[in-house]
């Protein structure tokens, strides 16, 4: 019988005493992320300040969520306690009803895990001010 334990903190899978690198998350094409903000960018903008109908989104991986000034964030979000990592990002665009029920933003989702990570290294590039790292 074959045994599958995932090493901890290594990544790695061990079936029958054979170590495997274990599945990562895919890494992201900030070009291919500017294209696919078009379908963002109806209620958020980045790179420049102020937001839309929903709130910039410069700076926005590493913060805390419900955090931008000004913008007015369902009770729903303001009560996530997320920080927008790559993965927590990942999970949203991935889901956003789902990940946050009660939220404001009616997105059907990113339902493919390279999308997602191409629209995080796009917007990984803009720091909250709008400028680009």
């Amino acid at each position: 019988m074959m045994t599958l334990v995932r090493a901890a903190g290594a990544g790695l899978l061990l079936i029958g005493g054979a170590a495997i690198a274990a599945p990562s998350a895919p890494s992201g094409n900030a070009v291919h992320g500017q294209q696919l903000f078009a379908r963002c960018a109806a209620c958020h903008t980045v790179g420049q300040t102020g937001g839309k109908i929903g709130p910039s989104l410069n700076g926005v991986v590493g913060r805390k969520a419900a955090s931008v000034a000004g913008y007015n964030y369902s009770p729903a979000m303001k009560n996530s306690g997320l920080t927008w990592d790559p993965a927590t990002l990942g999970r949203f665009l991935q889901a956003p009803m789902k990940v946050v029920p009660g939220t404001k933003m009616f997105f059907p989702g990113l339902p493919n895990p390279q999308d997602q990570a191409d629209l995080t290294a796009y917007l990984k590039q803009y720091r909250a001010d709008g400028s680009k790292k």
